[in-house]
């Protein structure tokens, strides 16, 4: 089964990727690791985040490890890299 969600890429993310979203057809259900990993695959230069990114799913922080995740159609995937600032 899989499920289309708007990937949101916010601040040094919406740099990396080049987009402030897009839209990916993504199987469900699917893990956070998994889900990190297949935005690794279409933009690579987001390692550069690894280990300090956070995503946010319904608007909701969600682990990158292996618990599944049930994604619906419409659902809001977003990318929220180590926020700076005093």
């Amino acid at each position: 089964m899989t499920a289309r969600v708007c990937v949101l890429y916010f601040a040094k993310s919406g740099e990396l990727s080049g987009l402030k979203e897009e839209v990916l057809q993504v199987s469900t259900p699917i893990s956070g690791l998994d889900l990190w990993t297949l935005l690794l695959r279409q933009h690579p230069r987001l390692s550069a985040l690894q280990g300090h990114v956070v995503l946010a799913l319904r608007q909701e922080y969600v682990a990158i490890d292996q618990q599944l995740l049930t994604l619906r159609d419409g659902d809001e995937l977003a990318v929220v890299p180590p926020l700076s600032g005093g």
